[in-house]
């Protein structure tokens, strides 16, 4: 694909953004950039959280990814059902009730002051490292299709990815976000739909029965594993998919923040459930690209790539023609920024308020400390980048759940215990809880075949993290204190 064409496709999508954001940014202080007034329709919120949620790796991995697992990650996809069902009756209410700007204040009146921190903390370690790698994935794929036949280094193309976000996040912030989202996810959802529709006329399909029929003919449509032993078995993937959602979803200060910015609970629920319906259809249809990307390079005697994430890119971009190719490119670009600008910003809210304890400060100072915050976290997203493109080596959507399942476990065992059991807790030694939870899980991990007869764990370690986390927390009740009212 003509690399002029990339960056014509490139300079009118962030022409368009930053115009959105000098828009919603006028007037704008720091609550605008942390809550957005709480003023969001649910509507724009719901339909904006679906690129937040699926980000490039989506975009990129899963389909690439069919060809190893089939449909497998359905399961997983099932069981975020059930995870934000409890997200919208069970946590969003508490936050409302409660009237938070970061999550993890919650963590403070229920625990104390080390659990807050500790809480705030993985939460900033989790959200740095796996947006920091969802933004690699398009990095990566903007210097293929622009930046290296322009000669620019990928080191150059990262800086210039990450600059553009900041440009249009700064002073509108999540304000900014729900809107800028909403077109991202419009351009992402209209790409994986367009390509279907070249690829299946490609393969001379009509009709969406044709095209139902090839998939499920394909030999990569299989979504039910009930092997106990394997790790895509169903109730593994499921209870994962549970847990994932409920972490990365519901104790995770950057969707939340949005389904906070609505105006009362009642909305923030209405947002929670549409998206739920959507985004289990739009996973669907990566999961039916997906098969539909390899019987096409079957049929035209394309070799598959060594790894599977660049698969997609590869077809998009060299064999599918222009019509794909920038259609490709804009979702791809559609799914990274709609992911990487709301963590941006999210982490530049949860530091503010959680460390620099913003709001007990001038408007003057807020808006000084907000700036810098948003620099630093920019610059270590750079720095995060750079790193993993030279450590990774496996498919990158299954590189965050490795991640997940060791820094989101933590929070799963606080959030667990804080809500369901009245006891009260050692705070002071709550972070060396969460420092060991995780440390165990690793090494159980990688005996579990060993220990268990052959049973290999997937992403149920998340799981494990969790009840690590609990058990830790149930120790350290303080028999001294009263329960809690």
């Amino acid at each position: 694909m003509n690399p002029y064409i990339s960056l014509i496709i490139l300079v009118v999508y962030f022409a368009m953004l930053i115009t959105v954001s000098v828009y919603t940014s006028r007037g704008a202080d720091t609550n605008t950039f942390f809550t957005a007034n709480r003023q969001s329709p649910w509507y724009l919120v719901a339909f904006g959280m679906i690129g937040t949620s699926l980000s490039g790796v989506t975009f990129i991995s899963v389909p690439g990814a069919v060809a190893n697992i089939q449909f497998s990650y359905f399961q997983v996809v099932i069981g975020y059902i059930l995870g934000y069902i409890i997200i919208g009756t069970v946590l969003m209410p508490l936050y409302y009730r409660l009237n938070l700007i970061s999550i993890y204040s919650y963590l403070e009146q229920r625990f104390g002051f080390w659990s807050y921190k500790t809480g705030s903390a993985f939460f900033l370690l989790s959200r740095t490292v796996g947006s920091a790698v969802r933004l690699y994935v398009a990095a990566q794929v903007l210097q293929l299709a622009l930046f290296k036949p322009l000669g620019v280094p990928f080191e150059v193309a990262v800086a210039i990815t990450i600059l553009l976000i900041w440009i249009y996040t700064f002073k509108g912030g999540v304000k900014t976000i729900i809107v800028t989202d909403t077109l991202q996810t419009f351009f992402l959802i209209t790409a994986v739909i367009l390509t279907i529709v070249l690829v299946s006329q490609e393969l001379n399909l009509h009709g969406l029965s044709d095209v139902w029929n090839t998939v499920q003919s394909s030999g990569y449509s299989k979504v039910f594993y009930w092997d106990f032993n394997d790790s895509k078995n169903f109730w593994k993937q499921f209870f994962a998919g549970v847990f994932i959602a409920i972490v990365m979803t519901g104790m995770d200060q950057d969707l939340m923040q949005k389904n906070l910015t609505c105006k009362n609970i009642g909305e923030a629920q209405k947002n929670m459930f549409w998206f739920t319906a959507v985004l289990v259809v739009v996973n669907f249809l990566f999961l039916s690209l997906g098969a539909l990307l390899y019987v096409y390079a079957a049929a035209k005697g394309i070799p598959a790539t060594a790894r599977t994430d660049e698969f997609y890119p590869m077809l998009a971009l060299n064999h599918l023609g222009l019509a794909v190719g920038i259609t490709f490119l804009l979702g791809i670009t559609a799914a990274t920024y709609a992911s990487s600008d709301s963590a941006l910003t999210a982490l530049t809210t949860a530091f503010c308020i959680d460390f620099m304890e913003i709001e007990k400060k001038p408007e003057e100072k807020r808006s000084s400390i907000k700036f810098w915050v948003h620099i630093g976290f920019s610059v270590l997203f750079y720095i995060v980048i750079l790193i993993f493109n030279r450590m990774n080596n496996k498919e990158v959507i299954t590189a965050i759940f490795d991640l997940a399942g060791y820094t989101y476990g933590p929070l799963l065992g606080l959030f667990t215990f804080g809500l369901y059991l009245k006891r009260p807790v050692m705070d002071r030694y709550v972070p060396f809880v969460c420092i060991v939870a995780p440390i165990l899980t690793y090494y159980i991990n990688n005996h579990s075949e060993e220990w268990f007869n052959g049973y290999k764990f997937g992403f149920e370690r998340l799981i494990i993290n969790g009840l690590i986390t609990f058990i830790g927390l149930w120790i350290l009740t303080d028999k001294k204190a009263k329960k809690l009212a």
